[in-house]
């Protein structure tokens, strides 16, 4: 690693993250903290999820909010049955035809939501440990540089072993070492468990789909530098295991996302083929993947919160864009 980022993962990276939850009561002070869960078909685990952080609401956390993204499931009945608040993405910003992707659901959920600092918690989470909200808070409460905290743990593959993350050490990690060699410290650059301050999140834009976790952290770094990053270990993390086919129409929009935040112009889609077996014969399997942005969040909020015109644009120009 760089020396900047060997000092960096000394600094800004708790191993053992020891905060406990009345030491960040007294120093979140005024500050308001939303937990968002978004969710897409989850009935199986998103009720133990909400579970985990539901003692928490009323102290260290003040919403505790599921931002359902179409689910045909049974996953709004169980949000809300665990305690959860549940906003449908369709209710969000309704002047806008809602785009495919996790990235579209966690963008709107800033307009659903009003902490000063969020926590994004993904809905398939098995066995989700409780210490996972106040780990990830811990850092932005503690030291006010910083704006972004990813968490990182061990994940197994079909929930044995250590074989996740798999689009992590294949893609990922590859495309930092290549374009942003700085944040090659950063353990779960593609991790869904993480903590931010709403002045940073509403100051960026946000990856309709996969990519929005390396966008928000590249976005982050170009802003705060290194020191406006830091990262928590929270032990495991179990969830379900994708196909590779899946895996990889994920990798390309994370790789169309990384490549357009370091100067790449890649356009909002590329077609990625892949190839199946049909009785006998390899044949290709083209898939249109989207990479398309959504701006800003203060870009598109008006007086009283409405959203501005032209709601389509993907400017964002706050946000620094140097050539790889």
């Amino acid at each position: 690693m760089l020396a900047a980022t060997e000092r960096w993962f000394r600094e800004r990276t708790w191993q053992e993250p020891g905060w406990t939850v009345p030491e960040l009561v007294r120093a979140k002070g005024d500050r308001t903290v939303s937990v968002v869960l978004p969710a897409l078909d989850e009935e199986g685990t998103v009720g133990r999820v909400v579970a985990a952080v539901r003692p928490l609401l009323g102290s260290l956390v003040d919403e505790l909010v599921v931002i359902d993204s179409g689910s045909t499931d049974r996953t709004v009945e169980q949000a809300r049955a665990a305690g959860a608040r549940v906003v449908l993405r369709t209710d969000v910003l309704p002047e806008l035809e809602p785009l495919p992707g996790k990235g579209e659901v966690l963008w709107r959920s800033l307009a659903a939501t009003t902490g000063d600092l969020v926590v994004f918690l993904d809905s398939d989470l098995v066995d989700p440990d409780p210490a996972f909200v106040p780990a990830l808070l811990g850092p932005l409460l503690t030291d006010a540089g910083v704006h972004l905290v990813k968490g990182f743990y061990r994940r197994p593959l079909r929930l044995e072993s250590t074989g996740g993350g798999r689009v992590t050490e294949l893609l990922a990690r590859p495309v930092i070492a290549a374009l942003r060699p700085e944040l090659s410290g950063v353990v779960q650059p593609l991790g869904g468990e993480y903590a931010a301050t709403r002045e940073l999140l509403e100051s960026v834009p946000f990856a309709a789909g996969y990519g929005v976790e390396i966008g928000l952290l590249i976005d982050t770094h170009a802003l705060y530098g290194l020191d406006g990053l830091a990262q928590v270990n929270l032990g495991v993390r179990k969830h379900r295991n994708r196909s590779l086919s899946q895996l990889g129409a994920m990798a390309s929009q994370i790789l169309g996302t990384a490549l357009a935040r370091c100067g790449s112009d890649v356009g909002e889609a590329t077609v990625l083929t892949q190839f199946v077996q049909v009785d006998g014969e390899w044949l290709p399997d083209p898939t249109t993947v989207s990479t398309a942005d959504r701006p800003p969040m203060r870009t598109l909020r008006g007086p009283g919160g409405r959203v501005s015109d032209d709601p389509r644009a993907r400017v964002a120009p706050d946000v620094p864009r140097s050539k790889a």
